[in-house]
């Protein structure tokens, strides 16, 4: 793992939930980066690094060329914000396995506020926030 991939890492777990963090917590951050992990165990489905897994097209949507959160978090110095070195701490102690995968194995979300078209009631793991986590992938 590369100081590059911890960078994207929390650099997308950033972009997701930092909304959420003020009124979910710590929690918000760490099941986007569950996810995020749970990808990454899917043997290369999503991708073969932490990089890839979150870059990955239109799986993100803080990544997307046409989402604002871009912009704003391929920042040079966002480091510097203080949400964003939690996020850090986070990715780092998810990684670690140092906090359980509160989303039990979920590889998909979406805020309550769309519903995709890949989003199965009955696949449904968590509920967190404005946040619906699924786990659609059974060997995940």
């Amino acid at each position: 793992m590369t100081d590059h991939d911890l960078d994207i890492f929390a650099r997308t777990v950033f972009g997701e939930a930092r909304g959420e963090y003020k009124h979910n917590g710590p929690a918000s951050l760490i099941a986007v980066a569950n996810v995020i992990m749970n990808r990454l165990r899917r043997a290369g489905k999503y991708g073969k690094t932490l990089t890839e897994v979150c870059l990955k097209p239109r799986h993100f949507s803080c990544w997307n060329q046409s989402d604002p959160n871009r912009a704003f978090i391929q920042q040079e110095n966002l480091e510097t914000d203080p949400l964003f070195h939690i996020c850090m701490v986070v990715v780092k102690k998810v990684i670690g396995g140092a906090w359980p995968d509160l989303t039990r194995g979920a590889d998909h979300y979406h805020a309550s506020s769309c519903l995709p078209y890949w989003a199965r009631p009955g696949k449904v793991k968590l509920h967190l926030g404005r946040h619906i986590f699924y786990k659609l992938d059974e060997e995940s």
